[in-house]
C-alpha cells in the first residue's frame, strides 16, 4: 500500500506540509480574496454547453452513419484513451504548433490525473527518480507520493529553472545510483510566481535533455493564459525534435472548470524492462488508467470537445475578451504595489507578462497562521508560498492572484493587503 504520510524532510525528498489550522476563504466571505486561482465567473456562460454539445453531435453525424451510435456517444461509457483525442490534437496544432499523432494523446480526468499517469508510467523500480522545479505546483508532490517517485529538487531562477543546478542534480543522482527519468516544470506562468521560461533557455533546456538522456515533463495548466501571440517562447513540445517532452495540459481555464478535462501527450517508446522491447508509453498510460479511472466521462469531454470545434480549435483567439481582462489587471497591480510599497525595506515583486500570478517578497515569515490572522483582522487572502516548495517552514513570501478580481475590488484588496504588510513591519 502507498504511504501517503509525510516524508522527512532533506536532499532529495519532499516533505509534505502541516495541515492549515484554519480555512480562511470559508470563514471570512467578506475577505477580499487574491489567493483564488480559479476563472472568473463573469466569463463562464453556461448557456453554451448545450450549443457545444450539438456542435459535438454535428460532427460525429458526419462522421459515423449509425445514427444509434451518435445517440449514444455522449451518455455511454468511453474508451480509455478519450473520444476527443484527435480533436486535442488538432487543437494542440492550431493553438501552440504542436504536431502530434491523435494515438499519442491520452485524454484525462482533470490535469492531475494526467501527472499521476505520467509519474505512475516512468516509475519502474527504486532506483528511478524525478527531478523538479522548486517551487513547483503541489499536487505534484501528492501525484509523486501516490506513484511512489522520489523527487530531487532543482532550484529555480529568474529564467524559470537554474539549468547548472539540473545537471549537477542529474549527475549527483547518479552518482548515488538513482536513474533520473525526467524533469518536471511549468514553462508558462508558473505558479506561484507567474514566471515564463524563455526561448533560449528552453532550446538550452532540450539540448541538456538529449545530452544527457532524460525527459521532460512540460506541464502547462497555464498555456491558454499565458498571452503567447506568436512572438513569445514556443512550447516545449513544440520545439521537441528528438521525443524528449511529454506534454500535459488542462482545459480547466479556458474550457470549462467544471469538465475536468486534461490530457496527456505522450508519443515517447521507452524500452520496456522486462522484454527490452519498445512500448509506446501513451499505451502504458492508458493501461494505467483503466486502473484507477476506467475512462474520462463521455459528457464532459464533448462539452470540450464542441467548445474546440464551435472555434475551430483556437481557444487562444476566443478568449481575447478575458486576455484583455487579465492584463489590465495586471497593469493595475503592478501600479498598484509601487504606489503602496515603492521604497519600503524588504518588499519586492516581479509582474509577468502574461498569466495571472505574481509573488510577494516580504520581511517576515508569511504561513498559514499569518494568513488568518491577516483574513479576520484585515479582511484580505492570499496565499502562502511553502506548501509549493513542499515544506512545512513558512516562507518570507507570499502569492497574490488577480485572476478572479473586478478592477474596484483588485484596489480595496490591495489597501487592505497595505494595511497588513506595514502592519507586521
Amino acid at each position: 500500500m502507498t504511504d501517503l504520510a509525510p516524508r522527512p524532510g532533506g536532499w532529495g525528498s519532499y516533505s509534505s506540509p502541516a495541515p492549515a489550522p484554519d480555512r480562511p476563504a470559508q470563514h471570512h466571505p467578506e475577505a477580499v480574496s487574491f489567493a483564488a486561482g480559479r476563472p472568473f465567473e463573469g466569463f463562464l456562460d453556461p448557456g453554451l454547453t448545450e450549443q457545444y454539445l450539438r456542435s459535438y453531435r454535428r460532427r460525429l453525424a458526419d462522421r459515423l452513419a449509425d445514427a444509434s451510435a451518435v445517440r449514444l456517444s455522449v451518455p455511454q461509457y468511453g474508451r480509455a484513451m478519450g473520444i476527443i483525442h484527435e480533436l486535442v490534437a488538432e487543437h494542440l496544432w492550431a493553438d501552440e504548433g504542436i504536431a502530434v499523432d491523435p494515438d499519442a494523446v491520452v485524454v484525462t480526468a482533470g490535469c492531475q490525473e494526467a501527472r499521476y499517469l505520467t509519474l505512475r508510467a516512468l516509475r519502474r523500480t527504486d532506483r528511478d527518480v524525478l527531478l523538479a522545479v522548486a517551487p513547483s505546483y503541489r499536487g505534484l508532490d501528492a501525484a509523486a507520493r501516490l506513484a511512489e517517485l522520489r523527487v530531487l529538487p532543482v532550484r529555480d531562477a529568474a529564467a524559470g529553472l537554474d539549468l547548472a543546478d539540473l545537471v549537477a542534480q542529474v549527475r549527483r543522482a547518479r552518482a548515488e545510483g538513482l536513474r533520473p527519468r525526467a524533469c518536471y516544470l511549468v514553462p508558462d506562468c508558473v505558479n506561484p510566481a507567474g514566471a515564463v521560461l524563455d526561448g533560449a533557455a528552453r532550446l538550452e533546456l532540450l539540448r541538456l535533455a538529449d545530452e544527457h538522456d532524460f525527459l521532460l515533463i512540460e506541464d502547462s495548466p497555464y498555456e491558454l493564459v499565458g498571452d503567447r501571440d506568436g512572438t513569445g517562447p514556443a512550447a516545449l513540445k513544440a520545439l521537441d525534435g528528438h521525443r524528449r517532452v511529454i506534454h500535459l495540459g488542462s482545459f480547466a481555464r479556458a474550457g470549462a472548470p467544471g469538465a475536468r478535462v486534461g490530457y496527456a501527450v505522450a508519443d515517447q517508446c521507452p524500452a520496456e524492462p522486462a522484454t527490452g522491447r519498445p512500448e509506446p508509453l501513451a499505451e502504458l498510460l492508458r493501461r494505467i488508467k483503466r486502473a484507477v479511472t476506467v475512462d474520462t466521462a463521455p459528457s464532459a469531454q464533448a462539452v470540450i470537445g464542441g467548445k474546440l470545434l464551435h472555434h475551430n480549435f483556437r481557444l487562444r483567439a476566443a478568449r481575447q475578451g478575458e486576455t484583455r481582462a487579465r492584463q489590465d489587471n495586471l497593469r493595475l497591480l503592478r501600479q498598484g504595489l509601487t504606489d503602496r510599497f515603492a521604497g519600503t525595506t524588504g518588499i519586492g515583486w516581479q509582474i509577468p507578462d502574461g498569466g495571472f500570478l505574481c509573488r510577494l517578497d516580504v520581511p517576515f515569515a508569511a504561513g498559514e497562521e499569518l494568513l488568518a490572522h491577516c483574513a479576520r483582522t484585515h479582511r484580505v487572502l492570499w496565499t502562502p508560498v511553502h506548501p509549493f516548495y513542499a515544506g512545512a517552514e513558512p516562507r518570507p513570501q507570499l502569492r497574490l492572484s488577480v485572476g478572479r478580481l473586478e478592477q474596484e475590488e483588485l484596489l480595496e484588496g490591495l489597501d487592505r493587503l497595505a494595511e497588513f504588510v506595514h502592519a507586521q513591519l
